[in-house]
């Protein structure tokens, strides 16, 4: 990776993190509901009967009541564990107990499955820093996602899940970086040409 890539990843991703850090309970209330609201409609659309999505932390975008709305419909979830050697495990969500990953992420305090897992899902809703107007993703910097999104045989439709203001013109990209079909906000469900 060239030094000004590198820089210009870390200042975003700074950048993001604060915008994130400071938005107000009210304004994560709003844009929890109205992301339901647009997670549950994108998984209607496209009729997926399993999926996989993150388990939010408390800074990011929430998945949480639509990993349960998903759950009562008889959705099969997929959520991530992260692994020591950079690559992402498996498990169902079942909206129980909750542990940290060798990363410090949640997950779920159940069976864990491989990273091959994820190649049945219908759909793959994955965090992200920001996403450009090519579809473009921009991570938190620790390369899981796009090491399983470069990996994968199959590839189901990849949305990345942010808040409105980090949908940007373009983002630094480096050979590895991977772009996602859509994005889905509060706001609304956007799809690049792929």
């Amino acid at each position: 990776m060239s030094s000004d890539t590198a820089h210009a990843k870390r200042a975003l991703r700074a950048e993001l993190r604060e915008r994130r850090r400071i938005l107000s309970r009210h304004e994560r209330d709003e844009a929890r509901d109205a992301l339901t609201r647009q997670l549950v409609a994108l998984a209607q659309t496209l009729g997926a009967r399993s999926l996989s999505c993150y388990l939010s932390t408390p800074d990011e975008p929430d998945t949480r009541p639509f990993l349960r709305w998903a759950c009562e419909q008889g959705v099969r979830v997929l959520v991530p564990v992260s692994r020591e050697d950079g690559l992402l495990d498996w498990a169902l969500f079942t909206d129980a107990d909750e542990i940290e990953d060798a990363q410090g992420m949640p997950a779920p305090d159940g069976e864990v499955l491989g990273p091959i897992a994820v190649n049945e899902v219908d759909l793959m809703l994955v965090p992200a820093a920001a996403v450009d107007a090519s579809g473009m993703r921009m991570g938190w910097g620790r390369g899981y996602f796009d090491k399983t999104l470069g990996s994968m045989d199959r590839r189901p439709p990849v949305f990345a899940v942010v808040f409105d203001h980090e949908i940007v013109e373009s983002l630094p990209a480096e050979r590895h970086d991977q772009r996602v079909d859509g994005v889905v906000t509060p706001q609304g469900i956007r799809r690049f040409d792929r």
